[in-house]
């Protein structure tokens, strides 16, 4: 087992897990990987091991490509004994996409926040063939680029539903300071936010175990932004209460399973580094809008790196929160322009 260092995080593997291939993590614990047709290419899933039977933590996307996968890591790392419960820990596509077909398909019991369970079914039904007229307007306030707004508005929008399986009625809840068993141990139930509402955590009473799914992440930040589905959210404050919150749990030799990258040890310092890197960026926004500026001006300020095309709506839901923190804070103020853009500036 290999001991990469890198900035006060310890990574136990240093390589991934490729095709159906799997590594044991901890004694009846698999780590799995399936590919994403995105700049982030992959998610990370695991498999616990209950004796006759298997609980798999998040599912991937919705496609062809990913139910072969799934076929082939039945078949070889899980051993042909049936998956009988899915834990998904937040909403967003690359976590649920495949809950409904494990439980249809494989009569697997899916077990999930409220708030996850609501969202993933609404959007689901939620099928557009162009884009609706909210959607526009929304980008039009973050002052997006003019050839990528015209884009938007000429072409079929992203459809959940596009990459997510139907969710059939009927779940099992889970909400903070649930406990769980899995795989042999006893799990305490954290909820997170900010990257998604009601984002499930998981800490083992047995071991030195976290599942924890895009809440935190070692080598990168998850995105953290602003629909046009809730305008006045505050998801930046949501992120760093519940970092704040989580950070009291963690220990330098807790194990993390997250949903991207690689396991790593070290948390205290990774949940240290969320929060500052954070507060780091407000401060750097807040004196970068001494003039005003929209959320598609801020980039150069907020990310200290090149957006290109694919990133960009990403980064932009991102500008507008961290922006939108700042107002609703009292730090900023914000006018609207003629053409419908938010231009928000430092207080005093």
């Amino acid at each position: 087992m290999a001991e990469n260092k890198h900035k006060g995080l310890r990574y136990p593997w240093e390589t991934p897990p490729e095709g159906a291939q799997a590594i044991e993590v901890a004694p009846g614990v698999l780590w799995m990987r399936l590919a994403l047709p995105m700049k982030l290419d992959h998610v990370n899933v695991y498999a616990l091991d209950e004796g006759d039977s298997w609980t798999i933590i998040d599912t991937g996307f919705s496609s062809k490509k990913s139910k072969e996968m799934w076929a082939q890591i039945m078949a070889g790392p899980l051993g042909g004994k049936p998956i009988s419960r899915v834990v998904v820990t937040h909403h967003h596509p690359d976590h649920i996409g495949l809950a409904g077909w494990f439980q249809t398909v494989h009569g697997a019991e899916l077990v999930t926040t409220r708030t996850a369970w609501l969202m993933a079914r609404m959007l689901t039904f939620d099928t557009q063939d162009v884009p609706n007229a909210e959607s526009l307007a929304f980008y039009r306030s973050a002052g997006m680029d003019p050839e990528i707004y015209a884009k938007r508005a000429a072409d079929r929008p992203f459809n959940f539903a596009d990459i997510v399986d139907p969710l059939p009625q009927g779940y099992l809840r889970i909400k903070q300071g649930d406990s769980i068993t899995m795989g042999g141990r006893t799990w305490d139930v954290h909820m997170g936010n900010g990257h998604a509402p009601e984002h499930a955590t998981f800490w083992s009473r047995d071991d030195n175990l976290v599942i924890a799914g895009d809440q935190i992440l070692p080598s990168i930040s998850p995105n953290v932004g602003v629909y046009a589905t809730e305008q006045m959210a505050d998801p930046i404050g949501e992120w760093l209460e519940a970092c704040e919150r989580l950070a009291l749990l963690g220990h330098v030799d807790h194990l993390v399973l997250g949903g991207h990258k690689l396991p790593f040890q070290g948390l205290p310092t990774r949940m240290r580094q969320l929060i500052d890197n954070h507060h780091s960026a407000l401060k750097r926004l807040l004196e970068y809008i001494e003039t005003p500026k929209t959320a598609g001006e801020v980039f150069p300020s907020l990310f200290k790196r090149a957006i290109g095309e694919s990133e960009y709506g990403l980064a932009m839901v991102e500008a507008f929160a961290h922006l939108s923190h700042l107002h609703q804070e009292g730090l900023a103020t914000r006018t609207m322009r003629e053409d419908g853009a938010w231009l928000f500036q430092r207080k005093g």
